[in-house]
């Protein structure tokens, strides 16, 4: 997909690419590098000097990014004595292996631009000022060292910090967030940088699917540019997928759609993608002025502004309010301009209004799935099955593979993230005089997260999970009988996804670190088991087995499908659906897992965890953003489908394997293709409208089309009280059979609206693609 997604940014308007460094990828283990396949850093950045793009190297290698553990690899975490991100000499030797190797790698490939190639800037380290508090004195050596250190390389160009106010020269401190207007660099000699404009926010299992409009977005694009910015990248421009395991949080979902320009499956996200591509357009029209000239900021009261560039002869003016409800009418120049609440209005030649940031005239594009019409696909896949073998659990107590300690341990520490799973087990003695045999009593282990199950001589007694993001630590209670003397306690613990934030992340606890576990009865601990032999063993029986392997050669049942039961691998084949569009699954039956596709993981799902039904309603645009604000899908499944990259597809003799953890039905799972089926145009006169469909489909009908004075919006559109009566004719003679067409918007081509003088027209056109 790089090429297409790289291509559709500078159509965009884009001139650079930024991309972290992802060392838990390319590192997994000690000394032990990949840089195969999706992980070829060199092949990207090519791509994007082939696209004729500038890129941006955020070596970090600290990430965040909502990425497992940070991006930082596990294996860190396992060195005694390492402490990460402070002054620590074992992490400043390890995060100085794997930065030098980077710089060698790129400097090799002549790849920076001081070689000739498309790297512009570099970064080191990442937002470690939101945290440098917490490390003291040892924090403040610690960013040094990164800058003498990064120094060290000689790459010839700039080294970046984001958010490090105390950016120790030279390198420049730069500015993330959802607006940066306000930010001014700490050394007033280096300039303004915005390297993160967060175009949405991240989802996670449990929460509410976040939208931020694309007139916020682009409002707080031009006040950047107004108040002196010079760089501004978008966090994220395509967001993707978090295949396999590599989304954090925990809790942060699969998909990493972050509602931007160019959605999770790389179609254009409309009106965003195009409302912001006009507004590149107008700012690279003002650059040489805005980067050169001389600016003046007066300020008109009641949230106006307005600011004035000049340079040799060459002149352009931003016109603000910033004010949340009110319109403002702005006399500038001796001309009247008209600027809604939370807008920007651009003038690049000081005279006319060539963009407002809250007038959107792209169009709106509505996704639609589409049945895999592949030839002789059944509607329902035939799915065979395996169990997960707990018993295979317990008769591997003491094994070669397993760990024992009479403590209860981190997972992390035990399996080095390579399982989201760990195997606790100990064994419970209860002699027959004891008042609890033969009695019911109450398990209760006290979990640091996330997802646990918990058997008694091998039967299921009771799961539990933290409740939300954020919230992962919890309370497992379940009744259990001991019938027996000697008892077989067997907790199954479940990571979903590690921290990627905050101060110290790394010495966040996982699993049944620390406990307790013990037996209740009565309200009154009996039986503290903290400090048995606990037995570990690292992933599932059918990880070890392979079963998500395409070339897995395991026998599997065919008869008597279990479905809604635990711990099931299933596995069954499809047919790649036809045509080029990007292909999805649903998985809205089925419960928490893994799913593979031709033994590539597409990613962990959750489907049946829903986010709250409260916090969506009607959105305004105004006024400052955060993840709350705008939601959408309230009290819906927090992912449905799940993204199949065509590049992991055959075109015949597809696996699909889902390992069940939860319970669910795989006999609804079915894969589709996401298009383009609705496009909607609202262009006032004067303007132009443009309609296009996606892979290569035409525009079949047209729903709706009316020039004059209409209402409603895309999907609900009525006409006013006057339009056009040729309109609709024309509209659908320039447009039907047609993969994209234009039309521009006025009276001489669409015909008289008759509206009189006081109503502004314009086109309003619903397609169906």
């Amino acid at each position: 997909m790089w090429p297409d997604l790289i291509q559709k940014a500078r159509d965009g308007g884009l001139d650079a690419i930024e991309t972290y460094v992802f060392w838990n990828a390319h590192e997994p283990r000690r000394r032990e590098y990949d840089f195969e396949d999706r992980l070829d850093l060199v092949r990207f950045i090519k791509t994007v000097q082939d696209a004729g793009l500038y890129a941006v190297l955020r070596i970090g290698p600290y990430v965040c990014a909502e990425w497992n553990y940070g991006g930082f690899p596990v294996w860190l975490h396992q060195m005694p004595g390492m402490v990460i991100r402070t002054d620590n000499e074992m992490f400043k030797n390890e995060m100085q292996n794997f930065t030098t190797l980077i710089v060698n790698m790129m400097k090799q490939e002549q790849l920076f631009a001081s070689q000739g190639g498309p790297i512009i800037l570099a970064q080191i380290e990442n937002e470690y000022g939101n945290v440098q508090d917490y490390y003291g004195e040892a924090g403040k050596k610690y960013i040094q060292w990164c800058a003498t250190m990064a120094e060290s390389l000689d790459i010839g160009i700039p080294w970046i910090m984001c958010q490090q106010p105390d950016a120790p020269v030279p390198m420049i401190n730069t500015c993330n967030g959802w607006y940066c207007d306000n930010f001014t660099p700490t050394n007033p000699n280096t300039p303004k940088m915005w390297t993160e404009n967060w175009t949405g926010w991240f989802k996670a299992w449990g929460e509410n699917d976040p939208h931020r409009r694309a007139e916020d977005v682009a409002f707080a694009v031009a006040r950047f540019f107004q108040t002196g910015g010079v760089f501004q990248n978008y966090y994220m421009y395509h967001g993707g997928t978090n295949f396999g395991r590599t989304a954090g949080g925990p809790y942060i979902s699969t998909t990493y759609d972050y509602d931007a320009p160019l959605d999770e499956y790389g179609h254009l996200n409309q009106p965003k993608w195009g409302h912001l591509k006009e507004l590149h357009a107008v700012l690279k029209s003002m650059e040489r002025v805005l980067t050169h000239g001389d600016n003046v900021t007066t300020d008109m009261g009641n949230g106006v502004s307005t600011t004035v560039y000049t340079e040799e002869g060459s002149c352009a003016a931003f016109l603000s309010n910033v004010n949340t409800t009110t319109d403002a009418t702005v006399t500038f120049r001796g001309n009247q301009y008209s600027v809604p609440a939370w807008s920007v209005t651009i003038l690049p030649e000081c005279s006319e209004e060539a963009y407002n940031t809250a007038k959107v005239s792209t169009q709106t594009s509505v996704k639609v799935k589409q049945p895999n019409m592949a030839e002789d696909q059944p509607e329902q896949l035939k799915w065979e099955w395996r169990p997960e073998r707990v018993t295979e659990v317990l008769r591997g107590w003491g094994g070669r593979d397993s760990l024992t300690a009479s403590r209860l341990m981190d997972q992390i520490t035990v399996t080095g993230d390579a399982s989201d799973y760990l195997w606790y087990m100990t064994t419970v003695q209860i002699e027959k005089s004891d008042p609890i045999f033969n009695k019911e009593v109450t398990l209760r282990v006290n979990s640091s997260g996330h997802v646990l199950h918990a058997f008694l001589n091998g039967k299921f007694v009771g799961s539990h999970y933290g409740p939300a993001y954020g919230k992962v630590n919890f309370v497992l209670e379940a009744p259990i009988h001991i019938t027996q003397e000697t008892n077989h306690l067997t907790l199954l613990s479940a990571t979903v996804g590690l921290a990627n934030y905050n101060a110290a992340f790394d010495m966040f606890l996982t699993g049944i670190a620390g406990g307790p576990v013990q037996l209740v009865s009565d309200g009154k601990v009996v039986k503290d088991l903290s400090k048995s032999q606990w037995t570990y063993k690292v992933g599932l029986d059918g990880e070890d087995q392979q079963l998500h392997s395409d070339v897995s050669e395991h026998k599997w049942q065919s008869e008597n499908l279990p479905v809604n039961k635990m711990m099931i691998w299933y596995r069954t084949t499809f047919k790649a659906p036809l045509g080029l569009e990007p292909v999805v699954v649903s998985l809205q039956t089925m419960g928490k897992g893994e799913a593979w596709v031709n033994g590539r993981s597409i990613g962990r799902f959750w489907s049946n965890f829903s986010s709250a039904l409260e916090g969506c309603g009607e959105c305004d645009y105004r006024g400052g953003y955060n993840p709350g604000k705008c939601a959408i899908e309230c009290g819906q499944p927090t992912q449905t489908w799940y993204h199949v990259p065509r590049s992991f597809l055959k075109s015949d003799g597809n696996i699909v394997t889902l390992f069940e953890e939860f319970g669910g039905n795989p006999t609804g799972v079915n894969f589709q293709t996401v298009t383009v089926g609705t496009a909607c145009g609202s262009v006032p006169e004067g303007g132009l409208l443009e309609l296009s469909c996606s892979g290569g489909r035409s525009i079949s009908k047209i729903e709706f089309a009316s020039f004059g004075n209409v209402t409603g919006s895309c999907g609900s559109y009525e006409k006013g009280g006057c339009e056009s009566k040729e309109a609709m004719a024309l509209v659908q003679g320039s447009c039907l059979g047609k993969t994209s067409c234009s039309i521009q918007v006025s009276e001489g081509n669409l015909g008289a609206s008759n509206c009189g003088a006081d109503v502004s027209n314009k086109l309003v056109v619903h397609a169906v693609c």
